[in-house]
């Protein structure tokens, strides 16, 4: 099955990156603890400066934590990227993205949501998660139904 998430009225960052497993994650990093009017012009600049995890690799802890200062947390968010950024590229994760460092429920529930379509098995708590998890549910209830 190819999934195609739809649109929502919500406009989620994740409905534009569940293409990308791996930008979509990021976008996961970047608004945890932070509010998504900080960390989102920041996540277009990252991503734009790195579009892949082996971009990542290529740079220093201390030019991604100054890039991302003005979302705060920014040592502790470069440390992560570039170890999370490693281990998508080294681990098997596909069935589990927890496995990942950096990777929490948040994140893990958005992979399932966004980019496998396993919505149906995914109890997010995530209020924004949770309101495209309803709007899928209202969406497809139809199809659940017949």
């Amino acid at each position: 099955m190819d999934w195609i998430p739809p649109k929502s009225p919500y406009g989620l960052i994740q409905e534009q990156l569940y293409h990308d497993p791996w930008k979509l994650m990021v976008s996961c990093i970047f608004c945890n603890l932070t509010k998504r009017t900080q960390a989102e012009p920041i996540l277009w600049e990252f991503l734009e400066k790195y579009p892949d995890p082996s971009k990542v690799q290529e740079d220093s802890e201390d030019t991604i934590s100054q890039m991302l200062k003005p979302i705060g947390l920014n040592k502790r968010r470069a440390k992560t990227l570039i170890r999370f950024s490693k281990e998508y590229l080294e681990k098997e994760w596909s069935s589990d993205p927890r496995v990942l460092y950096g990777i929490g429920k948040y994140a893990s529930d958005a992979y399932k949501i966004f980019c496998v379509g396993d919505w149906r098995n995914v109890q997010p708590n995530d209020h924004a998660l949770n309101w495209y998890h309803d709007f899928l549910k209202e969406k497809f209830k139809e199809q659940a139904s017949a």
